[in-house]
């Protein structure tokens, strides 16, 4: 099979004359000689094996052949400007998808407004929530299943690629007949006798092992391999006490309070992980992202 001579530049000379109307006015617009634009639209002709325009001393126009060339032409450079656009928007990570997981339900704030202003700068980006335990985010994030993934401090494995976006102040979830859910406030020594029901999973403890730190050894945990709701739900029917984040407490839960606790230590961070290795400018797009409305929102 020849080779064909007819590439992108040639189709725009087709689409110049055939717009122009004449060679001298398609060559300006080209910014070409008259003479070599005429000559390359007569090498086009001959290899595409019939005339394309006629030619008279005024001016020039399709043959019904050259009409038919002329309207595949517009499309294909169409397509190929829309294919320059695409490419120009997916290299400065503005469109593609962004797989994220979470430890913490994306509720309340500041998490819900951060998404919201990324949802507004970057329509073209298609965010899916991964809400998983740290188990499972690590795996997620090794095999390159996961973008990237917000999680607390205490959570991140050895080595992990993190950096601070903002902190939560804890609370407390107590059922709603309480008897310690009549403070308005509360203290880790105040806490220490209550069972404190705990998300864990086999492997995982990280939860109960934090918040041993604050409450000391002899404290009492109910680890379950639950999500925080179906904790909260426990908590309503009396089986013990959580803690929570202010964003958490946002949510009403049947039969359940929330009352702050007035310690120093008394919050959680949250950390951004991603892999440097992922080389997609949409997830370089989302890590600036994230520093920046931490910077500017002073989340830290």
């Amino acid at each position: 099979m020849r080779h064909s001579t007819i590439d992108f530049e040639a189709l725009r000379y087709l689409l110049a004359v055939a717009d122009g109307g004449r060679f001298v006015r398609a060559a300006e617009f080209l910014e070409i000689n008259a003479g070599s634009l005429g000559k390359r639209i007569q090498r086009i002709e001959e290899e595409l094996g019939f005339t394309v325009f006629e030619r008279n001393h005024d001016s020039i126009r399709p043959t019904s052949a050259g009409a038919e060339i002329i309207i595949h032409v517009k499309r294909i450079l169409a397509e190929f400007d829309d294919l320059l656009m695409a490419a120009r928007r997916a290299g400065l990570g503005q469109v593609g998808r962004i797989r994220l997981a979470v430890r913490l339900p994306a509720v309340g704030e500041p998490l819900q407004g951060i998404l919201r202003v990324w949802r507004e700068r970057y329509p073209g980006v298609h965010l899916t929530i991964h809400e998983l335990n740290e188990r499972d985010i690590v795996k997620g994030m090794e095999d390159r299943q996961l973008d990237a993934a917000l999680m607390t401090k205490h959570t991140l494995w050895p080595h992990a690629v993190a950096e601070p976006i903002y902190r939560e102040r804890l609370l407390v979830a107590f059922p709603k007949d309480h008897p310690l859910a009549r403070r308005k406030r509360l203290t880790w020594a105040a806490l220490r006798e209550q069972t404190l029901l705990v998300q864990g999973w086999e492997d995982s403890h990280t939860a109960r092992e934090y918040y041993a730190g604050f409450l000391g050894s002899g404290a009492r945990f109910g680890s379950h391999a639950a999500s925080k709701q179906s904790v909260l739900g426990l908590v309503g029917a009396g089986f013990g006490v959580t803690l929570v984040t202010e964003a958490q407490a946002q949510v009403r839960v049947p039969g359940v309070v929330f009352r702050p606790i007035d310690e120093d230590n008394a919050e959680l961070e949250v950390e951004l992980v991603w892999v440097p290795e992922n080389k997609d400018p949409v997830v370089g797009r989302f890590v600036s992202f994230m520093q920046e409305v931490s910077a500017s929102r002073r989340l830290l």
